[in-house]
């Protein structure tokens, strides 16, 4: 019998009310875990209504009080790590590794949470004018929500909950609903750290629930990880209803490879970057483009490595690739592979017959050689195991390639030559760029975020952008009366 799968609310779960449900599945098997209730618009009003009052209490706390429960809470997350990473293997089915890692990286953005006192800080100018002194403060916006991804259930609610919390707000999270079982033992450690019951909330739903949020009076700002078409419609409805929106879309991330890079550095950071999470990765790579004659040795070299890949059940200590999140999702990716098959593209690497278990949402590593921009293996955003090579024949060739493309989130280049790799970090138009690092997803000391269709908003996400988003700015002149002038008798010495 599945299980049920509710909210969380002042401290508590919650049962849902709407009648309506969702199905959790088990990628690895296929099989129906868990029911999930879907919160309808008056669950939602309800749950704001608790963050609301909760936050006016928590705007209050001292700076060293929160400090005090983001510390508990990072102690409490860290030694949860591996009940944490079974919960995101067993809905979302990447390997136990990458879930730990996952929780690892959200782990970094509480720790910088953790300095608050210090983030927060203002600026203070004595004598701007004659006995005035002006001065900055930062303050929370009240109650703030984040709509999250099934890619990183645990990660991408730690990059938004942790410095709204800490900056004294109240938050709102909507996980996936494909794995929202996370995001319910986050609510229980940060309870169990101290936190005032309502100042984290969980909320499980669907579009209801997500258009409830977009217009509720009481949310000030609205934090958003998805795909560009859901990204567009989230800060598009938001902004329209008074919101602060950060909404981070869709990627196409771009691997440039110049001829004298590191081969096999190249091929091993593509696979790892590619086929990473079953490329169920808004930073994947998901684009090689292989510049002058190295093409050839490229497409070798990462072909040889694709049969080592072991591919199986995420909880298998054995497997290096899991399933894809549904059937529907992995069925869209094999479709993708047949149209870039039939489009002109060589299938070198064909996942649809690679060798994986017959039960779940599996599917092999796809390699394709050949690639043009006109196919929609290139277009579009498979988010599945599939790398497409192209080729160009310089490197100009190659930027202009890479910054004609409309998503913007990560590149990288691989080469030994620093003065291409400094050039290449001038030229191209990619919001995160790594340089012989596939992935460079920044530190939580820095901020998260694309440009063009990968970002809508003015903020990228977590690290100081993410505390200038959850706070608003104000700025104090004061002046205070002349001790040797005032009528009313303050105990000072006369001042001459």
């Amino acid at each position: 019998m599945a299980t049920q799968i509710s909210h969380w609310i002042d401290g508590q779960l919650v049962s849902g009310t709407s009648g309506r449900t969702s199905p959790v599945y088990d990628p690895a098997t296929g099989l129906q875990t868990a029911d999930l209730d879907l919160a309808s618009a008056d669950e939602v009003d309800r749950a704001v209504a608790s963050a609301k009052a909760a936050a006016r209490e928590w705007r209050s706390a001292s700076l060293s009080r929160r400090s005090t429960v983001l510390f508990a809470f990072r102690e409490l997350v860290h030694a949860n790590t591996d009940e944490l990473a079974k919960i995101i293997t067993a809905e979302h089915g990447k390997v136990l590794s990458d879930a730990a890692a996952e929780v690892g990286r959200g782990l970094e953005n509480v720790e910088y949470a953790c300095g608050i006192s210090e983030l927060t800080k203002g600026g203070f100018s004595e004598q701007a004018s004659n006995g005035i002194d002006v001065y900055s403060i930062r303050q929370p916006l009240g109650v703030v929500a984040g709509i999250t991804p099934f890619n990183f259930p645990a990660m991408v609610p730690l990059w938004m909950a942790a410095n709204a919390i800490a900056c004294g707000n109240a938050f709102v999270l909507k996980p996936s609903e494909k794995d929202p079982s996370a995001s319910l033992l986050l609510a229980q450690l940060w309870k169990r750290a101290g936190l005032p019951d309502g100042v984290f909330t969980v909320v499980q739903g669907d579009k209801e629930a997500v258009d409830a949020l977009l217009t509720h009076s009481d949310v000030a700002a609205l934090s958003f990880v998805g795909s560009t078409p859901i990204a567009r419609y989230v800060y598009e409805t938001g902004t329209k209803n008074g919101k602060r929106v950060q909404a981070l879309g869709g990627a196409k991330n771009h691997m440039l490879v110049l001829p004298d890079a590191d081969l096999d550095l190249a091929a091993d950071a593509a696979v790892s970057a590619a086929y990473g999470a079953a490329g169920e990765r808004c930073m994947a790579i998901s684009v090689a483009v292989a510049v002058g004659g190295i093409g050839d040795r490229l497409v070798e070299a990462i072909a040889a490595r694709l049969p080592k890949l072991r591919v199986g059940a995420g909880a298998d200590p054995d497997s290096e690739m899991g399933p894809l999140i549904t059937g529907a999702h992995r069925d869209k990716v094999a479709g993708y592979i047949a149209a870039g098959e039939q489009s002109g593209a060589k299938v070198v690497v064909d996942g649809r017959a690679g060798a994986v278990p017959s039960e779940g949402f599996f599917l092999g590593p796809t390699l394709l050689d050949g690639v043009t921009t006109d196919m929609s293996v290139y277009t579009d955003e498979i988010f599945g195991p599939v790398l497409a090579v192209l080729r160009a024949e310089t490197y100009d060739e190659a930027v202009e390639l890479i910054n004609a493309n409309p998503f913007a989130n990560g590149t990288a280049i691989f080469t030994r030559d620093g003065g291409a790799a400094r050039q290449f970090q001038f030229d191209v138009e990619v919001g995160m760029v790594g340089i012989n690092v596939p992935i460079p997803t920044p530190v939580a000391y820095y901020s998260f975020g694309g440009w063009k269709a990968s970002l809508f908003g003015d903020t990228h996400m977590y690290g100081p952008e993410g505390v200038n988003f959850y706070t608003r700015g104000k700025v104090v002149t004061s002046r205070w009366p002349d001790p040797a002038t005032s009528q009313i008798d303050l105990g000072f010495p006369t001042m001459r």
